[in-house]
C-alpha cells in the first residue's frame, strides 16, 4: 500500500506540475514555422468555422511564433495550440505525445520513422498528409542583374566557394548568405536538395527563425541572397534553378504543382495513423478537400486542386511532343511513385479522386484525357520507354478504379527530364505521368 500510494502521490504532483498547455487545447499542431506561421492558422479558422459555425478568434501564445485559435458555436469550444518552431520540434512533440499533429516542411526521416513505429507507421496513407506544394524560392535584392542559378553553382554560394556575385555574372560585389536555422524544416530541404554532401554551409550565413523575416532582409542587401517558402518572397526578387541539363525554371503554379521546379517540396501534416481523436481526423479531411485546398492558395502557397493551363513550351521541347499535345491543355498534377516503377505515391493515391472530380466537375468524357509517362535515365533508350508506358498504364488502371474510364496513354521514354540523372531527387522526378486534357 505505501508504494502505492507513493506512485499515486507522484502522478498527482505530476499533474500539477504539468504546464497549462498540456491540460487546455482540444487539438495541438506543432512543427514547421513555414506552415505554422500562416497556412495552418488559415486551415484550423476555415475548419473551426465550418464546424461550429461561428467566428474563430486568435491571440498569441505563450512564446514567440505560437498562436491559439478558439471558435465557439452549435453548443461547441474548440481551442487549438499552433506552436512553429520547426519542423524537428513537432516530430519531437508528436513522439512524446504533446502534440496531436506534426506540421512538417519535410518528409520524415527513416530515423524518425523507426522511432515511431510502435505508434504509428509514419510512411503509410493513414500518417502522412500532403497539405500543400511548395517551392524553396531562392531570393537577391531587386537590383541584382542575375536571371538564374544552377543547383551546383547555388550550392558553391552558401558554401563560401563563390563568394562574389562577379562570378556568376553579376557585379563586383560580396556575396551575403541568408539561410533558415537548424530546426527549420526549409532548412532540412535546402541542405538535402542543394548541399547535399558536397557541401557545408558556410559559417558567415545569417540564420533565421522566420522565413518572413529573412526575406524582409535580403529585401533589404544588394549582396544578399537567401531561401525561404514560395509564400515568403515578399519584396525580394526570385531567381529561375536549373538542375543538370534540364531547363532553368522559376516556381509558379504549374512548375511547383507539378513539382517539376527542382526545389518545388510537399508540406506534410503527420498524426498517429488510425490512433486519432475524431477532431484530427476531421481537420486533416478538411485540409485536404477542394475548401482546404482554397485556403492553401490563398495562403500563398500551391494548392492541389487541379487547374486546366497551357504550357509554356521551352526551346528544347521536341517537335514530337508539341504535335503530341497541340490539342490539350495540361493539369496541375503529376502522378510521381513511391518506389520501384508503378507504385502510386501517398500524394497521388489522394491525386486520383481529385482528379476524379475535376472531370466530373467540367463534364470530361474518357476521351478527353491523354497521360503521357515519362522515365528516369535508363541504359536504353527501347528500355526508358517501356518504363514510361508502364507508369502511364498503371495510372490509367488506377483512374478506372477510381470512376474515370481513361482510355489514352502513352510514354515519352527519358526524353525531356525536369532534373539531373543522378542526385538533387531529380530521378525521381523524371518518372512521372503528367494529365493532359483536351481543348474544348
Amino acid at each position: 500500500m505505501p508504494r502505492l500510494l507513493r506512485t499515486l502521490a507522484v502522478l498527482i504532483l505530476a499533474a500539477q506540475t504539468l504546464p497549462a498547455w498540456s491540460q487546455s487545447y482540444d487539438m495541438e499542431i506543432h512543427g514547421s514555422n513555414t506552415i505554422g506561421a500562416a497556412l495552418g492558422p488559415m486551415l484550423i479558422e476555415g475548419f473551426l468555422e465550418q464546424r461550429t459555425g461561428g467566428t474563430t478568434s486568435s491571440r498569441a501564445g505563450s512564446e514567440e511564433n505560437e498562436r491559439v485559435l478558439s471558435a465557439r458555436g452549435n453548443g461547441t469550444a474548440i481551442d487549438v495550440r499552433v506552436a512553429a518552431h520547426g519542423s524537428s520540434t513537432g516530430f519531437r512533440a508528436l513522439a512524446d505525445g504533446r502534440a496531436d499533429i506534426w506540421a512538417s516542411s519535410r518528409p520524415a526521416k527513416s530515423s524518425e520513422i523507426d522511432a515511431m513505429a510502435d505508434t504509428a507507421d509514419l510512411n503509410s496513407i493513414d500518417s502522412e498528409h500532403v497539405i500543400a506544394i511548395d517551392g524553396l524560392a531562392i531570393l537577391v535584392h531587386n537590383s541584382n542583374p542575375l536571371e538564374r542559378i544552377s543547383i551546383d553553382d547555388l550550392g558553391k554560394v552558401f558554401a563560401g566557394q563563390i563568394s562574389n556575385w562577379s562570378a556568376l555574372g553579376g557585379p563586383d560585389r560580396p556575396i551575403n548568405l541568408y539561410a533558415r536555422d537548424d530546426k527549420s524544416g526549409t532548412w532540412d530541404t535546402f541542405k538535402s536538395l542543394v548541399l547535399g554532401r558536397s557541401y557545408t554551409l558556410a559559417s558567415s550565413a545569417f540564420r533565421y527563425e522566420s522565413n518572413d523575416q529573412l526575406s524582409d532582409d535580403v529585401a533589404r542587401d544588394p549582396g544578399a541572397i537567401g531561401f525561404t517558402g514560395l509564400a515568403s518572397v515578399r519584396n525580394a526578387r526570385l531567381l529561375a534553378v536549373s538542375d543538370g541539363d534540364a531547363p532553368a525554371l522559376k516556381p509558379n503554379q504549374l512548375t511547383v504543382a507539378s513539382e517539376d521546379y527542382p526545389l518545388a517540396r510537399r508540406l506534410f501534416l503527420y498524426t498517429r495513423g488510425n490512433n486519432n481523436p475524431a477532431l484530427v481526423n476531421e481537420f486533416i479531411e478538411f485540409a485536404q478537400s477542394p475548401a482546404g485546398q482554397d485556403l492553401v492558395a490563398q495562403s500563398g502557397f500551391i494548392s492541389q486542386n487541379p487547374i486546366a493551363m497551357e504550357p509554356d513550351y521551352d526551346a528544347a521541347v521536341p517537335a514530337t511532343f508539341r504535335v503530341l499535345t497541340e490539342n490539350y491543355r495540361r493539369l496541375s498534377v503529376n502522378f510521381r511513385f513511391s518506389e520501384g516503377r508503378s507504385r502510386l505515391d501517398n500524394k497521388a493515391q489522394r491525386d486520383l479522386k481529385r482528379i476524379v472530380d475535376y472531370l466530373e466537375r467540367e463534364n470530361r468524357g474518357a476521351d478527353d484525357v491523354l497521360l503521357i509517362g515519362f522515365a528516369d535515365q535508363q541504359s536504353n533508350e527501347l528500355r526508358a520507354q517501356m518504363i514510361s508506358e508502364l507508369r502511364a498504364l498503371s495510372v490509367s488502371r488506377a483512374l478506372r478504379e477510381a470512376g474515370a474510364p481513361v482510355r489514352a496513354y502513352t510514354g515519352y521514354g527519358h526524353y525531356m527530364p525536369v532534373g539531373s540523372a543522378g542526385g538533387h531527387s531529380g530521378e525521381q522526378r523524371n518518372g512521372r505521368v503528367e494529365v493532359w486534357v483536351r481543348k474544348h
